[in-house]
């Protein structure tokens, strides 16, 4: 009897598992950033600048299309848009090179670039899906001194974008 029900148990466990394979696991919050010059979320994950959850997921600062916040709306990251909280900042020339770490690949319209609420950038993926790094060379337009830069990649097949603040020293 006891090898009658161990059968029977292995073979529903043996029906289930591809059903179970199939099951979605949730939807991923993590996409991209930038880590070169370190953006601010890549301090945090560093631990250069106590921070709270963001510190674990620096790829996930998604919002809607638009926005002009380090956080992209979101509340729960806030603290990306405290300009005093005391973000490292790296010295650069005019050109700077900003390099995107991407841990989920999405197609891709737009990366933009914006000093000032300026848009001194734009790349144009035209929809096609970036590798895992991405990395693009801006002229920062001709500002100096202390500076944020909000970079932004604009996902082709969603509303969404991802947020990313760079405090730079341009001189």
């Amino acid at each position: 009897m006891k090898m009658k029900r161990k059968l029977a148990a292995a073979a529903a466990g043996a029906a289930l598992a591809p059903a179970l394979v199939a099951l979605p696991t949730g939807t991923a919050s993590a996409h991209g950033y930038v880590d070169t010059p370190p953006s601010r979320q890549a301090q945090c994950a560093a631990g250069t600048v106590p921070c709270g959850a963001i510190k674990y997921e620096p790829q996930s600062v998604e919002g809607p299309k638009g926005l002009t916040s380090c956080s992209g709306g979101n509340q729960s990251f806030a603290e990306l848009d405290d300009d005093s909280k005391g973000w490292q900042v790296t010295k650069v020339g005019q050109s700077v090179n900003f390099n995107w770490t991407l841990t989920a690949r999405h197609s891709t319209s737009t990366w933009e670039y914006f000093v000032g609420g300026q848009k001194v950038a734009s790349f144009d993926d035209h929809g096609q899906i970036p590798g895992s790094t991405v990395s693009h060379n801006v002229n920062l337009g001709g500002v100096s001194g202390k500076q944020k830069v909000l970079a932004v990649w604009n996902i082709a097949d969603t509303a969404n974008a991802f947020y990313a603040c760079v405090d730079v020293e341009v001189g």
